[in-house]
Formats: C-alpha cells, structure tokens, sequence
C-alpha cells in the first residue's frame, strides 16, 4: 500500500517505509522526527514547474499532466519508490499546506498505476 502524508504529521507503525518526495526539506523539521528511509529530491517536481504551479488549484490538471510527463522522463527517479511498494507498505512524505492539490498525490497514483498489472485487451 502506497500512502501519503504531511511532514508535520508525526510518523506512525503503518507508515512503512517513508520517503521525503519534495525537493526542499520541510521548514522546522529536524532529520531525525521524519524517520525516512530517504530524501528522494530527484521524484519531485522540478523547480521551474513547482514555481509555475505555486499550488495554485485552477493550475491543478495541468500540473498534473506536466509532473507526470516529468516522471515519465526520469523512470530511474521513482523505480526505489516503486521497488519498495513492491515489498511492503510505503509514506510519502511531503510539506505542502494543501492535501488535495500536491505533488506526492500525483506521485502515488502514478507508482499505484505501476503495481497494478493492466488488464490483457481481449
């Protein structure tokens, strides 16, 4: 199971393995009360496309197109991520103030797309 949490949420036994998926470490959070496996800067956003969308929710399907062409460029990026979901539970980690527009929701319903075997065309 792939979920997703806020960084100032405190870590719980249901997480799994939780990986920070932001590009820029959360304001006011030591290393140590994120209890991450790792810091995968390299899944998130990149800074020109996090800038443009500036969490703004009338931008939100498009940010979604656009991060996710991002994630098909760099396959490398989130294969630990989906490696890991294979193996057991994983947390998403991120710091946005916004639940519904982030990019650690895109992200699992992209790795989530990766798990499931897509059904035969008959």
């Amino acid at each position: 199971m792939i979920r997703i949490k806020r960084a100032y949420d405190p870590p719980a036994e249901q997480d799994g393995t939780r990986f920070l998926v932001d590009r820029l470490w959360p304001r006011g959070i030591k290393k140590e009360a994120l209890r991450l496996a790792a810091w995968c800067k390299e899944v998130a956003p990149s800074n020109e496309l996090r800038r443009w969308f500036s969490h703004d929710p009338d931008k939100w399907k498009e940010f979604q197109r656009r991060y996710r062409a991002e994630l098909n460029a760099h396959g490398t990026a989130w294969q630990p991520l989906l490696d890991a979901a294979k193996q057991g539970d994983v947390t998403l980690i991120y710091s946005a103030h916004d639940t519904e527009h982030n990019d650690a929701r895109v992200l699992k319903t992209y790795l989530e797309e990766r798990l499931t075997p897509k059904k035969s065309r008959s």
